[in-house]
């Protein structure tokens, strides 16, 4: 079976242009986006700048501030306290990588909870990690991040059971491994965290669910897995000319493994999630 992310996207997409302009209304202007993007890395520039014109498409206020290795650390955090305060900013998001001398300063410490729309405040992060039921995670008055979130939407579409399941995540960053190894915990699932100094072919064996986030095209060996797994490719790799994921589709069916297709799964519902949370934090400030 192949989790297509692009119905489900869509499905998250289509109250939002409604529900942004009754925010606009109730508010008295449009709600508000400031993003904070490195030029240095490229391909997360373009990204942002896609993430931004979907915003735009909903009527939201947009605004990109561009920083590089010259970006001074104090302009920087300048920057992010000065919206995290500004009233009419209802969004932050601040997408990584960032320059090593930016990503080394305390500016999650200054980004607002409640404007945080990709959940890697430290209030944000710690609230996430103090739940221990899904219940809770719905109760959080925060966000969690958009990727992870968008992995248990896309599994949850597809009636994927996780409850009992045993599940392994390749690995450990911030922003989505160790995220959504929690968010699968509070989905019953009992989760095996995978890194660099992991023997994957042992720790795979045995997982009826593996969500891939290594970024490393062919890293993810069908033969690894038994028939009847379910694999999450979260990866968009470049190679060989192409979009791909940590794992070859075709190796896959023929093991009698369930996946995600790259692109087309993850990415779209990740994108529909974003958006979504753009809105959540303008009804918000109502």
């Amino acid at each position: 079976m192949i989790l297509e992310g692009r119905t489900l996207a869509a499905q998250i997409r289509q109250p939002l242009p409604q529900r942004a302009e009754v925010a606009r209304q109730k508010l008295g202007r449009p709600i508000c986006l400031r993003a904070i993007g490195s030029t240095e890395d490229y391909g997360a520039y373009v990204y942002l700048k896609k993430e931004v014109a979907a915003a735009q498409e909903l009527g939201v206020d947009t605004k990109v501030f561009e920083v590089d290795n010259q970006t001074p650390a104090a302009e920087f955090l300048d920057l992010v306290k000065n919206l995290s305060a500004d009233k009419n900013v209802d969004a932050i998001l601040i997408p990584r990588p960032l320059p090593a001398h930016l990503a080394a300063t305390p500016y999650a410490d200054l980004l607002a909870p409640q404007k945080d729309i990709d959940g890697m405040s430290n209030i944000n992060a710690g609230n996430l990690f103090l739940c221990k039921t899904w219940p809770e995670i719905l109760a959080l008055k925060g966000f969690a991040p958009c990727t992870a979130m968008a992995v248990i939407r896309l599994l949850e579409y597809h009636q994927i059971p996780l409850a009992g399941a045993e599940a392994a995540i390749i690995g450990r960053s911030s922003t989505v491994g160790r995220p959504l190894a929690h968010l699968l915990t509070c989905k019953n699932a009992t989760v095996k965290i995978c890194h660099t100094k992991t023997d994957l072919p042992r720790a795979l064996k045995d997982a009826d669910l593996v969500c891939s986030a290594a970024g490393k095209p062919g890293l993810l060996q069908a033969d690894w897995l038994r028939s009847g797994a379910v694999v999450i490719d979260i990866s968009t790799n470049w190679a060989d000319g192409r979009l791909c994921g940590d794992a070859s589709p075709a190796q896959l069916e023929a093991r009698g493994v369930s996946y995600s297709p790259v692109p087309g799964g993850v990415g779209p519902v990740t994108l529909a999630v974003l958006l979504e949370n753009i809105v959540l934090s303008g009804e918000r400030k109502i």
